[in-house]
Formats: C-alpha cells, sequence, structure tokens
C-alpha cells in the first residue's frame, strides 16, 4: 500500500515546487531506487497536464562511467543530456542512493573530470538557471544512517521537515528579501569568523518551497571582490566523498588567498579547479525550523535553522555577481549559542544574535514561529 505522505509529497512537488502547467515537459531523474515516488511523480504531471520523461540511473553504473570518462568523452555525455534538457521546462531529481559512499572508489582527478564537464555546465548553468527546478533526497535505510536515527524515525523527521506550511514561510521572508535588497555591506562575526562583504544591487530570493526540498534558506550573492575577513565553517561538510571538518577561509577582495581544513591539500586541489572557484557565488541564511543538527548532507544541512552559508564557486543567474566555475559548494556555519554562537549585521545594525533574529520585522523567521 502506498505511503500517503508519498502521494501528498508528489502532488506537492508538481503543483507547488516546480508548478508543473499543461502541456510542459518535466525531466523525472531517479537515482537510486524511490521507484514508488518516482511512480507517483509520473501520475501528478499526467494529472497536472504535463509531459513526463523519465530517466532511471543506478550510482554503481554511473560511476563506472565517471571513473573511465576522459575530457573529451564527458564533454560528449553532457551534450547529449543538455539537447535533452534544453527542451524542457521543469526538472525533479530524486537522489535515492542505497549507499552514501556509493561513489568513493572513484579517484579525485576522475570526480574533476565530473564536476568540470558535466555538473558545472549541465546542472548548475542549464538545470538550475533555464527550467523550474527541484532536487531532494529520499527518506530510505542509508539516509536514515546519515542522519543517525531510525528508518522510521527519520521519515517521520524528513516529511516533517520538506512538507512545511511553506506559504507561512513565504510571508516571513518578505521583509528580509527587502532588507537584504537595500543592504549594501553585511558583516558577520563568530568562533573563527570576523567577514565583511556588499551585497548592493544583487537580488535576493526566499525559498519557501520553490526549489530544492527541503526548502527554507534566503539567498543572493557578494560582489564578488568585496569579501574580506576570516571565517571558520563549523559544520563538517562531504565533497567529492571527503568529509571536510573544521574548514576555515581567509578572503582579500574577494578572493580565498588562504585555506585550511583536515585535508587542506585536497580543499586546496577543489578550490583550484577553476578561477571561480576561490570566489564566493552565494550567500545564505538558513530559517527551516525542522532542521537543527547537521547530517552530513548539504541538501539538508543549508537549511539549518541559526545558519549561514558561504558558498565557493558558482553563482545562480538570478542573484548573479558574475562569477562563473565548476563549482558550486555549500559550506554551511551554525550560529546558535550550542554551536559558538554569532552575529550578523546588516548595514551595521544587529539583526541576528546567536542564531535568532533580534529587529521585530525579522522575527517571524524565528523556528518558533515558522510552524
Amino acid at each position: 500500500m502506498e505511503d500517503t505522505r508519498i502521494r501528498k509529497y508528489a502532488q506537492f512537488l508538481i503543483n507547488e515546487a516546480v508548478d508543473l502547467k499543461k502541456g510542459e515537459k518535466i525531466l523525472i531523474e531517479l537515482h537510486g531506487h524511490a521507484y514508488t515516488l518516482a511512480k507517483a511523480l509520473v501520475e501528478e504531471a499526467y494529472h497536472a497536464g504535463g509531459q513526463p520523461f523519465i530517466h532511471v540511473f543506478d550510482y554503481s553504473i554511473e560511476g563506472a562511467l565517471v571513473a573511465g570518462a576522459d575530457d573529451a568523452h564527458m564533454e560528449n555525455v553532457t551534450s547529449y543530456e543538455l539537447t535533452r534538457m534544453k527542451n524542457m521546462d521543469a526538472y525533479i531529481d530524486v537522489r535515492a542512493t542505497d549507499n552514501i559512499h556509493a561513489w568513493n572508489n572513484i579517484s579525485d582527478s576522475q570526480q574533476a573530470v565530473y564536476n568540470k564537464n558535466y555538473w558545472g555546465p549541465l546542472h548548475l548553468r542549464q538545470r538550475c538557471n533555464h527550467t523550474k527546478w527541484t532536487v531532494l533526497r529520499y527518506p530510505n535505510d542509508a539516509m536514515a544512517q546519515l542522519a543517525g536515527m531510525a528508518t522510521e524515525e527519520y521519515e517521520d523527521f524528513y516529511f516533517k521537515a520538506c512538507l512545511l506550511d511553506y506559504k507561512k514561510m513565504g510571508e516571513a521572508m518578505k521583509n528580509i528579501e527587502k532588507r537584504m535588497d537595500s543592504v549594501d555591506e553585511v558583516h558577520i562575526t563568530g568562533a573563527g569568523t570576523d567577514i565583511r562583504f556588499s551585497i548592493r544591487d544583487i537580488p535576493s530570493h526566499g525559498m519557501h518551497g520553490n526549489k530544492n526540498i527541503p526548502d527554507g534558506e534566503i539567498y543572493t550573492a557578494p560582489v564578488r571582490d568585496s569579501v574580506n575577513g576570516v571565517i571558520t565553517y563549523n559544520v563538517p561538510s562531504p565533497y567529492n566523498s571527503f568529509l571536510f571538518k573544521d574548514v576555515t577561509f581567509e578572503f582579500k577582495e574577494g578572493k580565498i588567498i588562504r585555506a585550511t581544513s583536515n585535508n587542506t591539500e585536497l580543499l586546496n586541489k577543489i578550490l583550484d579547479t577553476d578561477e571561480g572557484a576561490r570566489y564566493i557565488g552565494e550567500f545564505a541564511i538558513g530559517v527551516n525550523p525542522v532542521i537543527m543538527t547537521p547530517m552530513e548532507d548539504i541538501l539538508f544541512d543549508e537549511k539549518i535553522a541559526g545558519s549561514f552559508h558561504f558558498t565557493p564557486g558558482n553563482c545562480y543567474d538570478d542573484s548573479s555577481n558574475g562569477n562563473h566555475s565548476a563549482v558550486h559548494w555549500d559550506l554551511i556555519s551554525i550560529q546558535r549559542p550550542e554551536y559558538g554562537g554569532g552575529n550578523m549585521y546588516f548595514d551595521g545594525e544587529l539583526i541576528r544574535k546567536d542564531g535568532l533574529f533580534v529587529v521585530d520585522d525579522l522575527k517571524p523567521l524565528n523556528p518558533e514561529n515558522l510552524f
């Protein structure tokens, strides 16, 4: 029997997250074995009057392709995928791996070939900027293990985090969007962090069920050359199957001039992928009231209440600062007291202290007000 939450989720994804209209084409990609959800998505796409296309991947087969590909072949694979993607109006990616370490056996150099020639051009530039899209995980045993929960416990957490009252959240985000659209300087302080940058004239966007799921962030981008200071991220972050911890960046005129972590050499290889990888493409504030602790999954961790992320690499077209890269790595810091605290200032005004908004017009974004 189908879990009623799966049907509700599929209806939300089709009708709200990507807002599929009659006659529109949607590509539904399934990485793994979430067949019940994929079937429901196809059915709901038809119900909305759309034209669904389906592509089912297997992580081990994908891994074999990436492991053997050179630059020229991966460019051809991307060209093939791009031709199809450019014919789509909407896109849903269901990531349902049974093994979170499925690509651990693929070398760093081969993953770099994939990121440069496939992930960057196809996903970051085409899908994210030219379709109505959403990306999501699936609540299976692997994700439950990653979160340190029993599977049923994780399923309850997952659906609660993903199916919030996003209309209420969207209303609460209007004031911070308005503020950010008029702000020049952002100043963030905390343990190992004292950083300043401008967001002047770069649009901000409140995300409340209309991109990747679970949602709950307000994003923009810093003026590319304006970032100065030091930032230390306190949330462990996976990249190319390695879990980075204690990442610290020092900036001068926008560029990361020093980078350290528990694997400083590998960190700097990632930042040397291309010129844009050492500049920041996104600044965002996390507000999802259900997600309170890291689970080593960026899609969830970047929405943690009381957090922010400051992203080396590619910017989004709708909040462009002109920075382009094959890298887009949402590195996260939590500012709640149990994680060391911290302050956030807009043009010298303290707007968030220790992870909670302290000005009246932004208090509706605090966790207790978003349920």
